[in-house]
């Protein structure tokens, strides 16, 4: 199984992608974890924050691969707790199809791609970056997979 971060955005700074590589390069290959970066849309003053949010949702889209099931992240989306995200992993994994997790721009994610996924996973009660978003998701599946192992890194009660 493999986990594709389909999130809009390129050019990240540099702590972004130090941060997003140190998680995503721990993950062993029975459940890597993949960055696919989606070009956002330029915006301008004739254009709408609508339309520029549904056109990244197609290119989002168009990056799911076959068969993967989706998860949208979304702030509307159920919070796992780090015990709740490590056993959504262990199901995953039992499934065995890839995982697509989908990442929207600074205006989110396209209605199309909410409907789209099986599942909505609300990181947070609070807002963050898209950018960190990355980052964050790299560390918590990282944090989650430690869990399953039994490995120290994660010290929760």
């Amino acid at each position: 199984m493999r986990i594709h971060l389909i999130s809009v955005g390129r050019r990240m700074p540099g702590w972004v992608e130090a941060g997003y590589a140190e998680y995503a390069k721990r993950l062993p290959p029975e459940c890597g974890l993949t960055l696919v970066e989606v070009e956002p849309v330029r915006r301008t003053k004739s254009g709408s924050t609508s339309q520029a949010r549904e056109e990244e949702g197609r290119r989002i889209l168009k990056s799911v691969p076959k068969g993967a099931a989706v998860i949208a992240l979304d702030e509307r989306g159920q919070s796992w707790s780090t015990e709740a995200l490590a056993a959504q992993l262990r199901a995953w994994l039992a499934d065995g199809r890839d995982r697509a997790l989908l990442v929207g721009g600074a205006d989110g994610l396209a209605p199309d791609c909410l409907a789209r996924g099986e599942r909505r996973w609300a990181l947070s009660a609070l807002t963050f970056p898209h950018p960190l978003v990355r980052v964050i998701i790299a560390e918590q599946l990282y944090r989650a997979w430690s869990l399953t192992q039994g490995h120290p890194y994660h010290r929760g009660g």
